[in-house]
This record gives structure tokens, sequence and C-alpha cells, in this order.
């Protein structure tokens, strides 16, 4: 609901500020005072381009700001800021917004019908909106399932065509595979192998240089030859040591540790040349194993640089591998998927088509009957289905209001026939046959171009008992509508010095009282007058 409206500095308005309530509230004035500004006011709130000259004579910017109450009870403001030179900013809860995301939400919270509107109604899926919600309560549900079920059938299209695109490159993607995951299985990678390589080949490389450190090490040790070597001279100490043995305790315990190196340098020798016998190696191990490690660096470099990564690549090989041997089985999955989506959805299609079909007729004739007594008595009015090409998430036809607002005049779709006024006084038929779901405000300007007496309070009545549900603003110069607003807005001209002024005040009973006499046009004092605003006051 629109709580409150604020505008400044737009055309004649310097400053104004209207409270609304629900039901209808109604905006008068005279000729020329500008009540279409307020229209302008929420055209722009709307997202709608701002017209040349629109802010007004001497200001630097003007400001349009709306504050919403949601059904859950929270505040939304939209507002719209205008420069002189034409620039202008989208704000959203005193943040600057899109155009786009100011046109979005106010298209949820707002349906503007009228000459400065967004034409809701000249739209085929609002169009189609209508005829669903005359069809009834169970055509929404209906709706739903369709869009849910076309959902359905598009993500099986999807993945179909995926699958079929993969099976065209099925045959290449597998010998890929094939030969990725065989070069990969033909060296059976593994960590501690890789590992153990490295040191091996790093051995073989410098093997004659191992080779004679531990023969010359050995050899220094416990000579071979006739040349002392430094286990036989530790002998021949311990032999001098054993001559007085136990003559000096402390000798003796040194000659213990002769002994024991003497052991210790005959064990080392030993162990260097058994060391140095397991250094001859088969002939051409030093090759293959340059090989395997080159194979290991080749994958590595091929598929994600460790021994890990060319593992995981395997996996996913064979996984894919696996998957495109069984694509065929897939494909197959996938097309009995997708026939039992088309033929569910095609079902539901077949049924929101049906009840189009027969609520079309009856739509046109109440539609029909609403229009003569909103003055457009000889208008015809007709439903028109139209299948579609293709079908869609709202069903399998498109839906087209056609009007001839006189005798003789072929109909012709509303966007393209209908005026302002007419324009306005055909939703508010089909809002009085059909209740959608939609913005819970509505504004009609010029809803009552063209009519008075008893139209315009046929008109009148339409409009309150539409505001019985939502929040109606109209502005009107009727007196016979503005009688059964709850609330009532007058907006004046007024000349101050070179340049016009516009006000706008809400009215208390008995300001309302004189605005109807003035909109039938009479003086205020006419008793004539007021008894006739008085008796349309008593009858609202």
């Amino acid at each position: 609901m629109l709580v409150e409206l604020r505008v400044q500095n737009l055309l004649l308005i310097e400053r104004a500020e209207l409270r609304l309530g629900p039901g209808l509230n109604v905006i008068t004035g005279e000729t020329g005072a500008g009540k279409t500004i307020l229209a302008h006011a929420l055209d722009l709130l709307l997202g709608g381009k701002p017209r040349q000259g629109i802010v007004r004579p001497g200001a630097e910017e003007a400001y349009v700001e709306a504050a919403f109450e949601t059904e859950g009870g929270e505040e939304v403001v939209l507002g719209r800021r205008v420069s002189a030179s034409g620039r202008s900013r989208a704000f959203l809860d005193g943040r600057t917004t899109t155009i786009d995301d100011l046109r979005e939400l106010g298209g949820r919270l707002v349906a503007f019908y009228g000459q400065h509107e967004h034409r809701r109604l000249t739209v085929s899926s609002a169009q189609l909106e209508v005829l669903d919600a005359f069809c009834g309560p169970g055509q929404r549900a209906n709706r739903d399932e369709l869009a849910r079920a076309h959902a359905r059938v598009r993500e099986c299209r999807s993945q179909l065509a995926e699958l079929r695109d993969r099976a065209g490159n099925r045959e290449r993607d597998l010998d890929l595979l094939v030969f990725e995951i065989g070069e990969i299985e033909a060296l059976a990678p593994d960590e501690s192998e890789r590992a153990d390589l490295a040191a091996e080949r790093d051995r073989l490389r410098h093997v004659e240089g191992l080779r004679a450190a531990s023969a010359g090490g050995a050899e220094a040790l416990a000579s071979e030859s006739d040349a002392p070597g430094a286990a036989m001279l530790l002998a021949e100490a311990e032999r001098l040591a054993a001559g007085v043995a136990g003559v000096d305790p402390e000798l003796d315990a040194l000659a213990g540790r002769l002994e024991a190196l003497r052991l210790e340098a005959e064990d080392l020798a030993g162990e260097l040349r058994r060391y140095e016998l397991g250094l001859a190696s088969e002939p051409g191990r030093l090759e293959h194993v340059e090989e395997r490690l080159d194979a290991y660096d080749r994958l590595e470099r091929k598929h994600g640089g460790s021994v890990a990564a060319v593992l995981a690549h395997l996996a996913r090989c064979r996984a894919e591998r696996d998957r495109l041997e069984n694509a065929e089985v897939s494909i197959e999955a996938a097309e009995r998927a997708l026939a039992e989506a088309e033929k569910a959805e095609r079902k539901l299609a077949a049924a929101l088509t049906k009840a189009r079909t027969n609520a079309a007729p009856a739509l046109a004739d109440r539609v029909r009957s609403e229009l003569a007594e909103l003055a457009m008595a000889d208008a015809s009015f007709e439903v028109e289905l139209r299948p579609r090409e293709e079908l869609a998430a709202s069903g399998a036809e498109l839906v087209e209001f056609l009007i001839a607002p006189n005798r003789g005049v072929p109909a012709a779709p509303v966007r393209d026939s209908a005026s302002g006024g007419e324009l306005s006084r055909v939703m508010l038929a089909l809002m009085s046959v059909a209740s959608t779901d939609g913005p819970g405000t509505l504004v009609f300007d010029e809803v009552d171009a063209g009519v008075g007496g008893q139209t315009a309070r046929a008109v009148g009545e339409r409009l309150r008992a539409l505001a019985g549900g939502r929040q109606v603003l109209c502005i009107t110069h009727l007196p016979q509508i503005a009688s059964l607003a709850q609330r009532h807005f007058r907006i004046e001209k007024r000349a101050a010095g070179d340049l016009a002024r516009t006000t706008v005040e809400r009215l208390d009973d008995g300001l309302v009282l004189d605005e109807l006499v003035r909109m039938l046009g009479a003086d205020v004092e006419d008793a004539g007058a007021r008894k006739h605003a008085e008796e349309l006051l008593a009858a609202a």
C-alpha cells in the first residue's frame, strides 16, 4: 500500500505531501491545476523517462519519493531525483539503485492505468494473467505446475544434448583415454619407487668414485699387500703393550683400547670391501633407471607435476572411460526421461488450454456487460487465443484482448485501439469480473473520461468495490466518483508573482462538500448544488 507520496519542484509543484490510506483515495482539482503532475510523479517512481522541462522553473532538481507498506508490514521507500539538465538517479530505501531495479520493484507495488502509465494491460502476459484469474483458483496452481514441468523438460533437453555432443566425439575421446590409461598403468607409478630410483641413479652415476673410496679405505685399514695397514700397526702396538702386562694398570687399560681399535679397523675394512663388491652392478642398470625416471618426469609434466597428480588423473580417466563406454545406455535413459517430461508438460498445458478456451467467451461476455455500464455500450470485446509456435512455461497459447470502442469499427488489440480513458475502463471491467494477484496499489488516471451522470456513478461504484481489497488512487473530475472516496485530496493552482504554484491538500468533511459543489459547476453558496452534493455523500 502506498502510505506517503512526497513531491518537490516537479513542474508547478514546489512541495507537496500526500498521506494516503487503504480504500479509495481521490485527487480532484480545476482543469489545468496540475492533477496529472501526480501521475508524472508516480511515472518517475515506476522507472519512466523524465520528460523535458519536468523540473520546476528556477529549481536545480525535482525529487519524488513514495513510502510503501508491504503485506508483511515492512516499509519500502522508492525515490527519484531529476536534475534540470535531465540527468536522474534512482533510490531504494535511501540508497542509490538502478532504474531497472526501480522499475521492477515499482511494478510489483503499483499498477498504473491512464494516459501516462506503464500499460500492463497491453502486455500479452498480463492479459493471460487476467484470463487465468477468471478461470478460477485452480488455474494458478496448474500454471505453477506447468512452469515446473517446463523447467524439467528444458533440463532434460540440455542433458540429452550434452550426452549426444559427447557421443559424437566418443571414439576419439575413448582412444585418447585408453592411451593415457595404458601409458600410466605401464609405468605403475609409486611415490616410494620414485624416490628409490632417484637415489639409485645418483649412486650409479658415481660408482667409480665410490669404488675407489671404499677400496682405498679398506686397503689403508687392512692392507692385502706387504705394506702394513692400520690394523697391522695397531696389532704391533698391542703386542708391545702385552709384553709388560700387569706392571702398570694404566697401561693395561690403554692396551685394552688398542685391542678395540684393532678389532674395529679389521671389521671396518671388511665392511668396506663388501661395499666395494656390492657396487658391481648389472650391465645396463643405469640406462634402465634413467629411462624409468624419464617416464616419471614425462607423465608428471603432462598431468600435474607430481606422482599424486598422475594417479588422480588416472582415476579420472578410468571414470570417464567407463562413462563413455556406457554412453549409449545413458543416452537411452535421457531420451526416456525427456519423453516422460514432455508428456507430462503436454498434459498440463492441455488442461490449461481447455480451461482458457472455455473461459474466454464467458470473460468476454462479462466484460462487455461491464463496459455497457461504464458508458461503452457500443464497444465490442473479444478474448482471442492463438497457439504458440513452441510450448512455453505459461502454456501453449498467447492471449490477446481485442476491442472495438465504437460500432462499425473492426476489433483490434487494446494496445492499438484503446485510449487512456478507455483502457482504464476496460481494466475496471476486467478487475470487476476477474480478481488477479498483482500490485496492492492501483492508480487510475482519466478513468472517467467521456462519462457522466449514472455512468459516472457506476464507475465510482466499481472503483470503490475494487478498493475493498486493494488501495485505489483515482484522479478524477467527476463528483459522483469523488463522493465515494475514503480520502479526498484537492490540487489547486495559485499565482504567486510571475510564477504559478500548485498545492495539494487533504480535505476534511466540510471542505469535501465545498469541493463537490465546485465540481458540480456551482458556487459554494448555491443551495441546489449543495443539496445535490449532500445527496451524493449520503448515497455513498
